[in-house]
């Protein structure tokens, strides 16, 4: 897929400049994937956030985008794309779509994006970010993410955008038994951990990524 992203370059702290001090950051953190760095520096973030805030779109922050969610901090997309790229998936489910942005950098990264969204403004938002930007092969759905997406399944990888107490077992039975990989924020004693579950036909084996701060993960459907 082949996309003009200069047009969304701007200006100030939206120009390419900001872009690589964002990708020295990330760099410097410790993430090593050079496609998924690469991509970071691509896809343009301000328009993912609100025209008023689109000057901080480059600093390693969460930003809020509406009905109290946030666009992830750049470096927990960055580190949870590099996981998620470790076991080479083609076929991705995202549950929480949010602002649309961790969908963007896995659609250049994989074959095929399908992404579910409970709240239908933000659904509508980033919809129509993907249609502006001309993506071609994100797949979104306005649903309960905690069900998945049985028709589409099973898929190679499964990243969870929102904190959980468990798992939702609908996404464990979707995932594919190919070593397909789950990485979702999981609670547990009044913090979030980032988990990644790799499943084969022989059982699970389970890894602990490191503390983060997700908004939690919702059951239901809203405006």
């Amino acid at each position: 897929m082949t996309i003009d992203f200069k047009k969304f370059s701007g200006t100030g702290m939206t120009s390419d400049s900001s872009r690589l001090r964002l990708i020295s950051f990330l760099e410097g953190e410790g993430i090593s994937n050079k496609k998924v760095l690469e991509v970071m520096r691509l896809i343009p973030r301000h328009i993912f956030v609100d025209e008023a805030i689109s000057s901080k779109a480059y600093d390693n922050t969460a930003l809020p985008i509406g009905k109290s969610q946030t666009i992830s901090h750049p470096l927990i997309v960055a580190k949870m794309t590099e996981i998620l790229m470790s076991s080479n998936p083609k076929r991705v489910l995202e549950i929480g779509t949010g602002s649309g942005y961790q969908a963007a950098i896995l659609s250049l990264l994989v074959e095929k994006v399908y992404t579910i969204e409970r709240i239908e403004l933000l659904h509508n938002k980033s919809k129509n970010i993907f249609k502006k930007i001309g993506f071609k092969n994100i797949y979104t759905k306005f649903s309960d993410g905690n069900s998945g997406w049985t028709q589409k399944s099973p898929f190679d990888a499964i990243i969870v955008t929102a904190g959980a107490m468990d798992i939702p077992e609908a996404l464990i039975e979707q995932l594919s038994e190919d070593n397909g990989l789950l990485l979702s924020p999981i609670e547990n004693n009044g913090k979030q951990y980032l988990k990644s579950i790799i499943k084969t036909q022989n059982g699970f084996t389970e890894k602990i990524h490191g503390i983060v701060n997700f908004v939690p993960l919702l059951a239901g459907v809203t405006p």
